[in-house]
């Protein structure tokens, strides 16, 4: 008798067909594809925010520096200034 319900349950298992698993679809275009979010313009914002302001200040900073870096022929060298430059 448990010999017959074994058998008989294994045939009714075999015997279903599988269902079939879907494809992966690889080209995801879901009804948000190709739209940008809120936050990525928030960070393009600061970005630029940021870059705006170190072209601000590098142009401060190049305001300060002299005209010329040659040193002057009309005074030479002194001591003074040898030991400073090292």
């Amino acid at each position: 008798m448990i010999a017959t319900v074994n058998l008989l349950a294994t045939q009714i298992l075999l015997a279903q067909t599988p269902t079939p698993t879907p494809e992966p679809n690889h080209n995801s275009t879901g009804a948000e594809f190709g739209k940008a979010g809120p936050i990525g313009l928030v960070i393009v914002l600061l970005l630029l925010i940021g870059v705006i302001l170190l072209i601000r200040s590098m142009n401060r900073h190049m305001r300060k520096l002299p005209k010329s870096f040659d040193a002057d022929p009309a005074t030479p060298p002194t001591a003074e200034g040898r030991r400073n430059a090292e």
